[in-house]
């Protein structure tokens, strides 16, 4: 009976229906009885509530009653809103502490590849990225040459991967836009689990192959090329000298091994997408311990999605190494605030429907949440979207909430494994970097054992800690790092995912 219902704080005025909840259920632990449904996930007042008091779960405030609400009554968007202020006292660095790391000779290890300039892959992937979206389908024919049997004889080759955008001409040549976009193509031209990569561009868009290498500090060299559509004669020619050069890069490509490697060569990259009621309850939890045991062996992982720590990134600036750090993460909620301003939108336009269906109501529900992937280790820094991830330890990357886009500048920085939490049941990979899809209760990672890696749904049940999940997420990690395969990559998720984030106008 005890599992009816999920207490996350004893000041909580709220708890968690723990399975569904008809009209009339007791509710263990009091003499409250539900006055009406409650599907599980959602919350049930424990406590009378004042229309314009504040609704409290993980002992944060979650929102504001727009009207008087009763003990039993289910608790959402008919009752709840975001209200015109809530707390957020960022206390820089009060929670900063010394991490306490696994001395070297006992880390976890990993079985990983070691590139010529000491970087270390994942996996090994030979990469066809788009400079625009002209030269896109160019590029998936080069790749689709190399499916199926064509690398039965070159067993180490993970595949050729085309990955394409809609983006690179219909915008300005300089600028945040042009920037961000070249940014992030370079981060994945260098990524160590790309063995070797082709840049295809068309010939005449803005985003011309030459600036973005000049820019971008990248050296074509026998693990860079690039090549022009126009410049070879059209389409049927560009494609045979794409097959060309990569045929005789196969033999080289193939001839790798794998190591024993430390953990602290993992950058881990933490996505929630499809969030539910209970994702901030198992999954995310479960992650954040996962986090701390990669930090404390030496590791990096890397927390992204601004609009979803929006009214919880308080919590991450209290670990702060120092002010410095703290404000910048508190500068680039404020540009988010001015962004959703300007363009007639509002930071609550993020739960989606899908959410709000898994019984989150409000975006500082859902962030208060989202941020228990992060763990409890310091925050040692603040990047912009696809900048280079340079760690150890926990690192927060500025990017949209969407995780197709925000996932892209997680690997563009150098991620190069991923851990992706889902209440609703959230489909996804992310090319060159394996993703393994952790599911936050037993009925979806049942319903969706095809996608789901790992059922968190036993803490909600009782049948397991979160510590003991998230061990067991930790020891998948180093697993998937080893060559392991994740469910997305044996369904062939991972190349339509590439979504560079499209800043500004296009013309």
């Amino acid at each position: 009976m005890a599992s009816l219902i999920i207490r996350l704080h004893p000041a909580d005025n709220v708890v968690v229906a723990g399975a569904d909840l008809p009209p009339g259920t007791a509710l263990p632990g009091t003499d409250i009885l539900c006055r009406a449904e409650v599907p599980a996930g959602h919350k049930v007042a424990v406590q009378a509530i004042a229309a314009g008091e504040p609704v409290r779960k993980y002992n944060q405030v979650i929102g504001f009653a727009t009207t008087a609400i009763e003990p039993g009554d289910h608790v959402h968007v008919h009752n709840m809103g975001m209200g015109d202020s809530f707390e957020r006292d960022h206390a820089f660095g009060v929670d900063s502490h010394p991490t306490a790391f696994v001395p070297e000779a006992e880390r976890a290890t990993f079985q990983g590849i070691v590139r010529a300039d000491g970087r270390v892959a994942t996996r090994n992937y030979i990469g066809v990225i788009t400079s625009v979206n002209c030269s896109a389908t160019a590029a998936r024919m080069i790749a689709d040459q190399f499916r199926g049997p064509a690398l039965a004889d070159y067993p180490n080759i993970d595949g050729v991967v085309a990955l394409t955008h809609g983006y690179g001409c219909g915008m300005g040549n300089q600028g945040d836009a042009i920037d961000t976009l070249r940014r992030t193509i370079a981060g994945y031209a260098r990524h160590p689990n790309f063995a070797a990569v082709i840049l295809l561009g068309l010939g005449c868009e803005v985003n011309q192959i030459d600036r973005l290498v000049e820019a971008e500090g990248l050296v074509p060299d026998e693990r860079l090329h690039t090549l022009s559509i126009q410049d070879l004669g059209g389409t049927a020619s560009a494609v045979r000298e794409g097959v060309r050069r990569i045929q005789a890069l196969l033999p080289a490509i193939n001839d790798v091994k794998r190591q024993t490697l430390p953990a602290s060569h993992l950058t881990l990259a933490l996505q929630c997408g499809g969030s539910d009621g209970y994702s901030g309850i198992t999954a995310n939890p479960a992650l954040g311990h996962a986090v701390d045991l990669l930090v404390r062996n030496g590791g990096t992982a890397v927390l992204s999605e601004t609009p979803e720590v929006y009214g919880a990134e308080h919590l991450l600036t209290r670990r702060a190494v120092s002010r410095a750090v703290g404000e910048k993460l508190v500068e680039r909620i404020g540009w988010w605030e001015e962004y959703t301003t300007r363009t007639g939108g509002e930071m609550n336009n993020n739960p989606s429907p899908g959410n709000k269906k898994g019984g989150l109501t409000t975006i500082l529900e859902k962030s208060l949440g989202a941020v228990a992937k992060a763990g409890t280790t310091n925050l040692v820094e603040v990047l912009r979207y696809a900048e280079p991830i340079k760690g150890p330890g926990l690192v927060f990357m500025d990017t949209p909430g969407y995780d197709p886009v925000s996932a892209t500048g997680q690997v563009a920085g150098g991620a190069n494994v991923l851990c992706f939490t889902t209440g609703r049941g959230s489909v996804f990979g992310a090319k060159p970097t394996p993703s393994l899809k952790l599911a936050t209760n037993t009925p979806l990672y049942r319903k969706m054992t095809d996608d789901m890696d790992i059922d968190c749904g036993t803490i909600a049940t009782g049948d397991a800690t979160i510590e003991e999940v998230g061990q067991a997420i930790f020891q998948l990690v180093l697993d998937t790092a080893s060559g392991r395969k994740s469910k997305s990559e044996e369904l062939g998720f991972g190349s339509d995912e590439f979504t560079p984030w499209q800043m500004g106008a296009v013309m």
